[in-house]
Order: C-alpha cells, then sequence, then structure tokens
C-alpha cells in the first residue's frame, strides 16, 4: 500500500511496482480515520508511506497502527525529504527511505522489509 499526497510521486511509484509484480494499492483518501480504515481493509503486506502528508502526520499514522493490535504486525517503510529515520524507527517504522531515492533502493528495502524475522 502506497501513501503519499503528490499524484505524481504515487503514479509513478505505482507503475515502478507493479512492473515488479507488486500488487498496488494507492490510497489517495489522506484523512486519518479514513486511511486508518482503509489500510485496516487492504491489510498490506507493506505500506510505504510518506511523512507529510496535506493535513496529517505520517508518524502519527504510524504511532496509531502500532498502538493498534489488529494493525500492529504491517510492516512499514516512512520516506521523506528530511532525514527523519532515527524518529521514524523511535515510532516503529521497520525502515526509512530519504527522498530522493533509487527505484532499485526502494525495491531491496522492500524485499529486505517482507522477508520473515528470524
Amino acid at each position: 500500500m502506497l501513501v503519499d499526497d503528490d499524484r505524481t510521486m504515487r503514479s509513478l511509484l505505482t507503475t515502478l511496482l507493479e512492473i515488479e509484480k507488486f500488487e498496488v494499492v494507492a490510497s489517495e483518501d489522506l484523512r486519518q480515520g479514513n486511511l486508518l480504515e482503509q489500510i485496516r481493509s487492504e491489510k498490506p503486506d507493506v505500506l510505504i508511506m510518506d511523512i507529510f502528508l496535506r493535513d496529517i502526520n505520517g508518524l502519527d499514522i504510524l504511532r496509531a497502527l502500532r498502538k493498534d493490535h489488529d494493525l500492529a504486525y504491517i510492516k512499514v517503510m516512512m520516506t521523506s525529504g528530511t532525514a527523519m529515520q532515527e524518529e521514524c524507527i523511535s515510532a516503529g517504522a521497520d525502515a526509512f527511505l530519504l527522498k530522493p531515492y533509487m527505484p532499485d533502493d526502494l525495491l531491496r528495502l522492500i524485499r529486505q522489509v517482507r522477508q520473515p524475522q528470524q
């Protein structure tokens, strides 16, 4: 599942991920309650989410996911143009990717995050 308020970024990432045979759901409803319900409904293997969304903060969504027993298992990759890796990992992110990033870096990180924990 892809959560980014930049329409162009959503489109490009959706195309890239579909080429790589991933099933992609790109969320366009970026209101916190609706987004959490969509995540609950979709049950994505991996959630790729920007930190700075139009009216909400991706870190708030991440924290809400980690507090929800039904959603806490979801692997979350946070992205941002601002170096916020420590804050994201502390909030419960499984990975962080600094924008701009290369497509290969994104794909490698998705595959890494999806690996079962030993």
